[in-house]
């Protein structure tokens, strides 16, 4: 970069350096993302977080990754720090990407679910990716058995309706994505997540 700025002219600097000054300070500030999801639980959460966190310094974002799993598990004072320090977490960021592939169920972490609304209530973007494309209603049906049909809706063996909207998720974890003008990237986990760092750059350009 030196070398490069020694053999510019004193115009081409000039020009240069009003460049820099007309663009807005926002524009030039690092943008923070949380990163939400299930891989907190994980075992080796920690190594993921830093591979997350690496891909977002490759594109000019800084991860914010929960540390829950580096911290001790039963302890009610403990839990209440965590909910704090993360939806402060969430308040400090520019926006979030969620990881909204079905966890331990056919729906998405319950966690992850309540920090992208949090995240959409205070108007924060969120872009989400999920490894699953299939309709929430058909996983319901692989886990509870075949779905029944009566009075125009679905119900599981459990006797309750099953949403039936076509959608990947309950509808208002879909709906609150598309709602800001984008979708969940559906596919492979890693190519998602890349597609959201892709999204929130031309967002934050745009």
């Amino acid at each position: 970069m030196a070398i490069w700025l020694l053999r510019r002219s004193r115009r081409d600097l000039y020009d240069l350096l009003d460049f820099i000054l007309a663009v807005p300070q926002s524009r030039l500030a690092v943008r923070r993302l949380y990163l939400a999801g299930p891989e907190v639980f994980r075992r080796d959460a920690g190594a993921i977080g830093a591979e997350l966190k690496a891909r977002c310094a490759h594109c000019g974002f800084e991860g914010v990754y929960p540390l829950e799993a580096e911290l001790a598990i039963g302890d009610e004072a403990l839990s209440r720090r965590i909910f704090e320090a993360n939806l402060a977490s969430i308040r400090a960021c520019d926006a979030m990407i969620a990881n909204l592939s079905p966890f331990r169920g056919p729906s998405a972490d319950a966690g992850t679910v309540f920090e992208l609304g949090f995240a959409v209530a205070i108007g924060k973007p969120v872009f989400a990716y999920a490894d699953s494309s299939e309709s929430y209603a058909s996983r319901v049906a692989q886990r509870n058995g075949p779905l029944r049909k009566a009075d125009g809706r679905l119900f599981a063996s459990d006797g309750m309706s099953v949403e039936d909207f076509g959608l990947t998720d309950n509808l208002m974890i879909v709906e609150a994505v598309s709602a800001q003008g984008w979708d969940i990237v559906m596919g492979e986990t890693r190519a998602g997540f890349e597609e959201c760092l892709r999204r929130a750059a031309a967002y934050f350009v745009s």
